[in-house]
């Protein structure tokens, strides 16, 4: 879901202008920020799965 957000967010950010400005720069960054983040918090929640299916 986070990748969608951060493909729509490119996809914006692209259409409003070709002209580099930092915002734009930010805006991508922050949509690549909650890609990174929904991974980790992902890999936290099957390593805690797998770790309490261990502990069984």
């Amino acid at each position: 879901m986070a990748e969608i957000f951060n493909t729509a967010i490119e996809a914006v950010v692209d259409r409003i202008g070709a002209e580099i400005h930092p915002l734009s720069g930010l805006a991508k960054d922050l949509g690549s920020l909650a890609v990174m983040v929904s991974v980790i918090i992902a890999t936290l929640i099957w390593a805690g799965v797998f770790i309490q299916h261990l502990s069984l």
